[in-house]
């Protein structure tokens, strides 16, 4: 062929990108297809490196916040904090309705800045006033322009529990979580090892923080499964390369265990996407950008939730 380190590479590659440069490979004249090839593999690098940039800036992040902090006051504000049952609030609404994590985001990587006017308090209490059973509070800095006093503004204003979404990867950022007044943090499959997942986990059980696991394919519920979360989100948005399927979310509810609360993110945008995944199996449903980029964001939230009784009943063998 010409190119046999690009043949090489995506001979031994087995992701769906490299399947469809294959493909492109053998349909196309040497010259054209080695441009395609390269465009293509660049394209996943670029974006999976994007993943590996925001990980490493984390915990450089981390590690020199855990140098500055005075960790004890920090634990006395967490003990101040009394969690307020994450995962139970979805469970419960979700038995007769529309469980939603409302997500404050005002903006992220892939897209931009999403929502310009963006004030902690006032948000929460329209998502909360509108019927969000939790939210999910971005406190990222510099790829999300999140920040843990947004998560404290919004958590002190409403009754409903509040996510801390971050990628964590310290016991630090957890104790954190608390203290400023999160109920529950995220963990992501894809941006940890095994063995630090499970130490994660752990921590959070101390600090009696429930844990919103994400994983966006199989081989990643499977750890997941392993490590033993029973509330596992399945992000539609593969965060190597950003693209949203709700394909992903349709094809891993099946693979379940009956007594794990699901719940979907990414690219829910209307009442028939909510349908669609509640039919599936789908306890709970996180969503933010389309909310955020709406200019009533509770209305909004409103008309995503106004899916038909019989299209929302809990699926069968469940409770």
């Amino acid at each position: 062929m010409g190119h046999p380190r690009l043949e090489f590479c995506l001979r031994k590659s087995k992701s769906p990108l490299s399947q469809k440069a294959r493909q492109g490979w053998g349909t196309l004249e040497d010259g054209e297809g080695a441009q395609f090839l390269a465009s293509l593999i660049i394209e996943r690098f670029v974006m999976a490196a994007i993943l590996e940039r925001i990980v490493a800036a984390t915990r450089a992040r981390v590690a020199e916040a855990r140098r500055g902090a005075d960790l004890r006051e920090l634990e006395r504000r967490a003990e101040r904090h009394v969690p307020r049952g994450f995962r139970r609030a979805l469970q419960a609404k979700s038995r007769d309705g529309i469980a939603v994590i409302a997500e404050l985001k005002k903006a992220s990587p892939s897209k931009g800045l999403i929502r310009a006017e963006f004030l902690a308090a006032e948000l929460a209490r329209e998502l909360e006033a509108a019927g969000a059973a939790a939210l999910s509070v971005l406190t990222d800095e510099e790829f999300f322009q999140g920040s843990l006093g947004n998560l404290r503004e919004a958590s002190a204003v409403v009754s409903i529990p509040c996510l801390r979404k971050d990628f964590i990867v310290d016991e630090f950022q957890l104790v954190e979580a608390r203290a400023n007044c999160a109920d529950a943090v995220l963990l992501i499959v894809a941006a940890v090892s095994a063995e630090e997942l499970s130490s994660l986990a752990a921590g959070a059980r101390r600090l009696g923080l429930d844990v919103l696991c994400e994983v966006h394919d199989g081989d990643e519920l499977q750890r997941a499964l392993a490590a033993g979360f029973d509330l596992i989100g399945v992000n539609t948005r593969d965060l190597r390369t950003f693209k949203v399927d709700l394909g992903t979310a349709l094809a891993l509810a099946a693979k379940f265990p009956a007594d794990v609360v699901r719940v979907a993110e990414s690219g829910i945008h209307s009442a028939e996407d909510v349908a669609q995944l509640r039919a599936a199996g789908y306890d709970a449903f996180l969503v933010g950008e389309s909310l955020m980029r709406a200019s009533s964001p509770g209305e909004a939230l409103r008309e995503l939730m106004r899916v038909p009784s019989g299209e929302y009943r809990v699926p069968s063998g469940r409770g």
